[in-house]
């Protein structure tokens, strides 16, 4: 069909009511956020992963390897169907980077009811990086785990959801990386006095430098969990 253009002009196309194919937009469809990952349809096999177990059942130290030439280096820090294979098999869905200088102490930070695992690699500097069962019945909970985690040693430390996670800054300036299994949540946000003598928590050194919000965190017997 054709309208009469005005004052008996040319005739003009009539603008269809339904657009054409071409031009229509597919329903939207929200991405599933916590979908989990999809099995390989057949297991690759994978070089044996350096895991040493700690003091904390499910505290995992992992050895990283890294690949170095005339440009530099390159790290692979995560790949969920090589983790899986190795045992740890935890969707990630929030990565996060800090940056402090020394004597820096953060922690002992968790979150409750929405708990984290947490990926923790070290890309520049050294910290002393620590674990604490907090989790109500556990044969562990109180007891803790330290480890040196550095830019040079290539640890990582994997923590299981329902541990506080803290660290202390060694060198002049350290960049962490950590990967969390639970997007942040303030509601959820807590933390655990990171002196509290019941825990008992050997730091190298004493803090230079604490957030006012961790030194007024609760102790362990005080947590409402």
């Amino acid at each position: 069909r054709c309208h009469k253009g005005g004052n008996g002009g040319p005739a003009v196309p009539a603008v269809p009511a339904v657009p054409p194919p071409f031009l229509r937009s597919p329903p939207f469809q929200p991405f599933p956020q916590f979908a989990r990952l999809p099995q390989p349809a057949a297991r690759r096999i994978f070089p044996p992963m350096k895991i040493e177990e700690t003091s904390l059942p499910g505290v995992l130290l992992i050895g990283t390897d890294r690949f170095a030439d005339d440009r530099g280096w390159f790290a692979e820090l995560w790949n969920a169907e090589r983790y899986r294979a190795a045992g740890i098999d935890t969707l990630f869905v929030q990565s996060n980077v800090s940056r402090s200088g020394r004597g820096v102490l953060r922690g002992m930070h968790f979150q409750h009811p929405r708990a984290q695992a947490k990926l923790v690699t070290v890309l520049l500097g050294r910290i002393f990086d620590v674990a604490v069962d907090i989790r109500p019945g556990s044969a562990t909970r109180g007891r803790w785990f330290g480890q040196e985690l550095s830019a040079e040693n290539r640890l990582q430390l994997y923590i299981p959801a329902g541990f506080a996670h803290g660290f202390l800054v060694q060198s002049d300036e350290a960049l962490v990386h950590y990967d969390c299994s639970d997007v942040y949540d303030a509601a959820s946000d807590g933390a655990l006095a990171w002196n509290d003598p019941d825990v008992g928590i050997a730091w190298p050194e004493p803090p230079a430098t604490v957030s006012a919000k961790d030194r007024r965190a609760p102790r362990l017997a005080e947590l409402n969990l």
